[in-house]
C-alpha cells in the first residue's frame, strides 16, 4: 500500500496517530472485539493487559471517576466521594490520573512531594489520612507543564499502580482527565476497575456527551454505579427555594435510559470553591454525594 502521509489531511494525520498510539498500548481494532468483551466477565476480558499490584499494595476496590468532557467538576467529585467513604471508616485513596491537568493535591492542601526508595513511589496522605498520588507530586515546580504524548502518559498511569506503594486500600479513587481517550482505555484494561462515576453538568449537550462516556464503559464491561450532576441547583441562603441556573437537569432521563440507580446532585455553592482553594475540601459533608457513595459501599 503506497504511504500518502504526505498528502493527508489534519483529520486523516490525528486518525493514524490515534491508532499508532493504540498499537504502541498494545490493544489495536484487530485484537480486541468490544462485543465480545462485553459478554465475558470484566476481569477476563482484558486478562492479557492486566498490571499487578506490587507487594506493599492491597487495594480491595477500584473506582474510575469519568465525565465525557472536561469543566464539570470531576476532580471535586473524586475528593468529595474519597473524603466521605473516609468519614464512614474506609481507607480511602486517590489516584490522580489526570497527568497534564492534575488538581488533586491542591485540593487537599498538600505540597510536599512524593518521595521513594529506588524501588517504591509513597504516596503522600491528606489531613484525614486520604493516601494521594499525583504528577504534581513529581515535578519540581507545580506550574511545570506536562508536555508529554499519549502512550508516554499512559505508561505513568499503569506506573501510579504498579510502582506506588499504597498499603491498605479500601476505594481507590481514579481521577481521569475528560473524554473517552488513552488514559481512560489505560485504566480500563491494565486496571482491575469495579465501576465508574459519570459527572455531569444540567447542560442538556453535555449530557450527550456523557453518553460517549457511559457507552464507552459498556464496550469495556465495566459497570456504571452512579451519575454525580455538578452545579444542579443553587438555594437560596434567604428562602430556601432551588434555582437551575444552567438549566433543568437531565439527569434523570439519563439515568433512566441507563438503569443507573445512584443518582447524586451538588449545589452551586460558594463553601465549595472557597474551601478547595484553600486545600480544605475534606470539611465539606458528604451528604450531597450520598446515594452514589451508598452504591459504592454495596459493591459485593
Amino acid at each position: 500500500m503506497p504511504d500518502n502521509r504526505g498528502n493527508e489531511t489534519p483529520e486523516e494525520k490525528a486518525l493514524r496517530e490515534a491508532l499508532e498510539n493504540l498499537k504502541e498500548q498494545g490493544l489495536t481494532s484487530e485484537d480486541f472485539d468490544p462485543e465480545a468483551a462485553a459478554n465475558q466477565p470484566a476481569e477476563d476480558a482484558f486478562a492479557e493487559f492486566r498490571e499487578s499490584q506490587n507487594d506493599l499494595s492491597h487495594i480491595k476496590r477500584i473506582i474510575g471517576i469519568v465525565s465525557g468532557k472536561g469543566g464539570v467538576g470531576k476532580t471535586l467529585v473524586t475528593s468529595m466521594l474519597a473524603a466521605e467513604m473516609q468519614r464512614r471508616g474506609f481507607e480511602a485513596g486517590i489516584m490522580d490520573a489526570d497527568v497534564t491537568g492534575p488538581s488533586i493535591p491542591k485540593s487537599f492542601g498538600i505540597v510536599n512531594k512524593a518521595m521513594g526508595d529506588g524501588t517504591y513511589i509513597f504516596p503522600q496522605e491528606s489531613k484525614t489520612g486520604i493516601k494521594i498520588m499525583s504528577m504534581n507530586m513529581l515535578l519540581e515546580n507545580d506550574s511545570d507543564p506536562v508536555v508529554w504524548r499519549g502512550p508516554v502518559i499512559a505508561g505513568a498511569v499503569k506506573q501510579f499502580y504498579t510502582d506506588v506503594a499504597w498499603g491498605d486500600v479500601d476505594y481507590l479513587f481514579v481521577d481521569m482527565p475528560p473524554g473517552t481517550g488513552d488514559v481512560p482505555l489505560t485504566v480500563f484494561q491494565s486496571l482491575p476497575v469495579d465501576g465508574i462515576i459519570v459527572v455531569t453538568s444540567p447542560q442538556e449537550l453535555v449530557s450527550m456527551i456523557v453518553e460517549k462516556a457511559v457507552r464507552m464503559a459498556e464496550m469495556m464491561s465495566v459497570p456504571v454505579l452512579g451519575i454525580v450532576e455538578n452545579m444542579s441547583y443553587f438555594e437560596c441562603p434567604d428562602c430556601g427555594k432551588r434555582h437551575a441556573v444552567f438549566g433543568d437537569s437531565h439527569i434523570g432521563e439519563l439515568a433512566e435510559k441507563y438503569n443507573i440507580s445512584a443518582v447524586s446532585r451538588i449545589p452551586l455553592d460558594m463553601k465549595i470553591s472557597r474551601l478547595s482553594d484553600s486545600g480544605m475540601i475534606e470539611a465539606y459533608p458528604g451528604t450531597c454525594v450520598k446515594e452514589v457513595a451508598d452504591r459504592i459501599a454495596a459493591i459485593k
